[in-house]
């Protein structure tokens, strides 16, 4: 078995993801590394951090550098330095994101255009099996087809067929050595669509399960909702990623709706954007009122950042467009939602999660007042 659930606390799970890299204790919180690294940070300050998987993007790696440069050179762990567990995406999301470059959609393909050259590719389930094995990720997902919210539904019933029938083309397909493959659900927040595409998904029996789909402009309301009754319907033997969700709330709501495993780029993109993820909630670091502040971006946190700099300093690394402030940023809220995370396991394992929970959406939600707690 490549996983197994060692606690449970209502719906939340505690459990360990076995790769060929590697345990991952769950619920795990996975960095984006897009192209082969997780933006301005080193391997060993992301193990630091306490991160135990990484992902990494199929989509961008098959066109820059090559799935085959990457494999000459090693794989990608070697590629990026990484010697822990990969995950990496089908490259679906990206393509059906970018809308503007995509062509055409049939039952055996996806025909886009590259946002690197503007040439006409064309991407099938095999292909991204394929692309995959040549990276020799430790988690490899299927191809789907994902549509925005509020799509015709006669689109959307034909999103679910089309990613079953991809889904079962690469399920047998080859394999990285040790590689696991993770089948995804579609169908929206429609009830019936979703309901058929995970029952036909789980048939399949892949490694694990995604809910895909989801997280990309629907209401929180619906999305929270749909989670919980879509992780029943899921393999409680087998993990449950949530893919693309990465905000503090989210990551415990999915959490105590039995989801093990989640990525996000928000974490680095919001520290691109100057800002900081802490218990007074998300601090904009551009803001004024930091010019002399002192105190560390969170007195409760111990990454590199909050052990040795101010607001005040960092405020001033990010108006002045310095690196540094780019990467205390990113070290800080990376840090944040991985501790927050292995929080939530720990309390799931004591029997009180729902505790845990209560206690940090009550601290985010009251922001500046409980600095310090």
């Amino acid at each position: 078995m490549s996983f197994s659930v060692a606690a449970t606390d209502g719906a939340a799970r505690a459990g360990v993801l076995h790769t060929a890299h590697g345990d991952v204790p769950t619920p795990a919180f996975m960095p984006v590394g897009t192209k082969a690294t997780v933006k301005s940070l080193h391997p060993d300050e992301l193990r630091a951090l306490g991160a135990s998987i990484v992902l990494g993007n199929t989509y961008h790696l098959h066109f820059r550098p090559g799935e085959d440069v990457i494999a000459e050179l090693g794989g990608l762990h070697a590629f990026m330095g990484w010697d822990g567990p990969l995950l990496t995406d089908s490259g679906g999301f990206q393509v059906f994101s970018l809308r503007e470059t995509l062509l055409r959609v049939d039952d055996d393909a996806v025909t886009f255009r590259s946002v690197y050259d503007g040439e006409a590719a064309r991407l099938t389930p095999e292909d991204a099996a394929e692309i995959q094995r040549a990276l020799g990720s430790d988690v490899a997902m299927c191809l789907d087809v994902v549509l925005p919210p509020g799509a015709p539904r006669a689109e959307l019933e034909q999103a679910v067929r089309r990613t079953t029938e991809w889904a079962r083309r690469q399920r047998n397909a080859p394999r990285a050595p040790g590689q696991l493959r993770f089948g995804i659900a579609q169908g929206g927040v429609d009830p019936e669509l979703r309901r058929r595409s995970i029952e036909e998904i789980v048939e399949l029996e892949f490694d694990g399960n995604a809910i895909g789909g989801l997280a990309i402009g629907e209401s929180r309301e619906q999305m929270f909702e749909t989670t919980a009754w879509a992780t029943d319907l899921l393999t409680s033997d087998k993990p449950r990623y949530f893919m693309g969700i990465g905000d503090p709330e989210g990551v415990l709501e999915v959490i105590a709706r039995g989801v093990d495993m989640f990525d996000c780029v928000l974490p680095t993109r919001t520290a691109r954007t100057g800002s900081a993820l802490t218990w007074e909630g998300r601090l904009n670091l551009r803001n004024a009122r930091f010019t002399r502040d002192p105190g560390p971006l969170d007195e409760s946190c111990t990454c590199p950042a909050c052990e040795r700099f101010s607001r005040a300093y960092i405020r001033h690394l990010v108006n002045q467009q310095e690196l540094l402030g780019l990467r205390l940023l990113s070290l800080h809220n990376l840090r944040f939602l991985i501790d927050l995370t292995a929080g939530a396991r720990a309390a799931i394992e004591r029997g009180e999660f729902a505790a845990y929970r209560t206690d940090a959406l009550d601290r985010l939600a009251a922001g500046p007042a409980t600095k310090g707690h």
